[in-house]
């Protein structure tokens, strides 16, 4: 199993936050590959200098610490992401949305948003 994990969650399990319950942490657990996308990094890089999210370390730490792998964004990630239906404005998770579709994982999110777009999902 591939799996790209939204920003929340990777959040989410480095906090061991409840929030994960424990078949979301099982399959991330044992995942073949557990991706997190640069998309994920900018957004906690702009959400630090808003000022509306604090970490005791740097993001690309708690990814390395949790044995994730970076998934960089491609042009045909980018053309992707573009081409989507509008059903969800933000362009973080549209990225995501479009990775997930380009790299055949399935995203792991709370986000109901997602529903609409022909992807696979983990619910949180």
């Amino acid at each position: 199993m591939i799996l790209l994990l939204d920003t929340h969650v990777v959040l989410w399990w480095r906090l061991n936050s409840p929030r994960l319950k424990a078949p979301v942490r099982r399959a991330i657990s044992t995942a073949d590959v557990v991706w997190v996308s640069a998309a994920s990094a900018w957004e906690v890089a702009i959400k630090q200098a808003l000022g509306r999210l604090r970490l005791a370390d740097a993001f690309a730490d708690l990814v390395a610490a949790s044995h994730f792998v970076e998934l960089p964004i491609s042009f045909r990630h980018a053309a992707g992401a573009g081409a989507l239906p509008p059903h969800h404005s933000d362009p973080f998770d549209r990225m995501l949305i479009s990775q997930a579709r380009v790299e055949g994982a399935s995203i792991v999110t709370h986000d109901r948003r997602f529903a609409p777009y022909d992807v696979k999902v983990l619910w949180v």
